[in-house]
């Protein structure tokens, strides 16, 4: 396959701090966060140009992610390794369905393993990390989380030669499905539960990377959204959504449940390769730094506050300088390609029970949000339904009364077995160091 894009040959990653540090894709993937503390972003956006873009969302699924995906890994990833990779990451349905008589539609990220998107970066990554496995002393993958990344992370590395998983999540702050799939596991996955929120879990986790003792002392990496190898896959359902879009005749307006930013700036990259959608609203709950950045001009997070969608229970949205990085760091830019929306915990649960009662749909709490969001504002498009309504039946519940038996699954979750700690970064270094 011939791939259609303005580029030079080769790929390259730089740090969001220095644009001076570059890196190979494998290199990248296993630093995780640059030294500088920075995000590795593509040297160069491959563009395609205008009219292979058709052409490409006439390819078939696997074909088209290989597409996409090619020009930012075949420095270190062979044709069939990556032909396998994608073979493995999308191997679960991701439909595009019209939301009852309404001009929404919801892509459903929710059919992977532990019902979450998130399934989709975990799976490639730990793909990639296994792909080079022969030649690798054992990995620490380091993860936070404010919810469905563990789940995803535990369950595609789980028994993974080579691995071992530490997983960071707010102790109290997270759905007893959630605690199950990421502590439920054993083995090669480690479990912590720290006593604060997602942002103190991201914290420590930065602090872990920058620590010169601890990048000498093992092989570490992360599989958080901040991984490159996380991140990039993420851009390929969008090209899935925009595919059936064309078919459904639904609009080329996405609403996207915005925690910690990798999947909407996921989806503005694909926007700066050439396969555009006409806008993306950013969808949040409560912790609204980013909807008041854009507002205001000031980029000044507050105290995390904790809400029905837990998982986006992020004030310092550790993905937010790619989005500054994609669009130059011009905020008139940015305010033109995005509009970001705060939603409050009532009107969840109030789209939440409307949407059951007009339309037959169930939303989960974050896929609520971006529902909400998107009334707010177009009234059609498509939302990103990113997790399965099952993994919040509380507040469901809470919502319309009762959970819709038509949704009910079964989860075999074993013993929750975590570690408690404290926001003390010393703690977790002993526990990197010698567990």
């Amino acid at each position: 396959m011939s791939f259609p894009y303005r580029m030079s040959d080769g790929m390259k990653y730089i740090s969001t701090n220095n644009k001076n540090y570059k890196v190979g894709f494998r290199e990248g993937v296993h630093a995780g966060l640059a030294p500088d503390g920075g995000l590795f972003v593509p040297e160069q956006i491959p563009v395609l140009r205008p009219e292979s873009v058709q052409h490409l969302l006439s390819l078939s699924d696997h074909d088209l992610a290989f597409a996409l995906l090619t020009p930012f890994v075949r420095d270190d990833l062979s044709v069939e390794q990556l032909k396998s990779i994608i073979a493995h990451t999308f191997q679960f349905e991701i439909p595009l369905k019209r939301v009852g008589d309404s001009e929404i539609f919801a892509l459903e990220l929710f059919h992977g393993p532990t019902w979450a998107f998130k399934d989709v970066g975990a799976r490639f990554l730990a793909s990639c990390l296994s792909a080079w496995s022969d030649d690798e002393k054992e990995v620490t993958i380091l993860v936070a989380t404010s919810g469905d990344t563990g789940g995803a992370v535990a369950n595609g590395f789980y028994n993974q030669p080579g691995t071992r998983v530490v997983i960071l999540y707010p102790a109290g702050k997270i759905s007893p499905l959630q605690e199950q799939q990421i502590a439920g596991l054993g083995g090669n996955i480690v479990a912590i539960a720290v006593d604060g929120s997602f942002d103190d879990c991201q914290r420590l986790v930065k602090q872990a990377f920058s620590d010169k003792q601890i990048r000498e002392s093992i092989t570490l990496t992360s599989a958080n959204s901040i991984n490159i190898a996380r991140w990039l896959p993420q851009m390929v359902y969008y090209a899935f959504a925009l595919k059936q879009a064309i078919q459904l005749k639904a609009e080329f307006i996405f609403s996207v449940p915005s925690g910690n930013y990798g999947n909407i700036t996921a989806g503005m990259l694909l926007q700066r390769m050439g396969i555009k959608a006409e806008r993306f609203i950013a969808a949040h709950n409560a912790n609204d730094t980013v909807p008041k950045f854009l507002e205001l001009g000031i980029y000044e997070p507050g105290p995390t506050i904790s809400t029905f969608a837990n998982a986006m229970d992020v004030s310092d949205p550790g993905n937010f300088v790619r989005l500054k990085y994609l669009w130059d760091d011009d905020l008139e830019i940015i305010r033109d390609q995005f509009t970001a929306v705060s939603v409050e915990d009532d009107e969840i649960l109030e789209s939440i029970f409307l949407c059951w009662q007009d339309h037959d749909y169930l939303l989960d709490p974050h896929t609520a949000t971006a529902w909400k969001a998107l009334n707010k504002n177009e009234g059609k498009g498509i939302i990103l339904s990113t997790a399965h309504p099952f993994k919040f039946e509380e507040v469901i519940t809470k919502a319309i009364g009762f959970f819709p038996s038509s949704w009910q699954k079964t989860w075999n979750a074993g013993e929750i077995n975590s570690i408690k700690l404290a926001v003390d970064y010393a703690a977790l270094k002993e526990i990197l160091i010698t567990v």
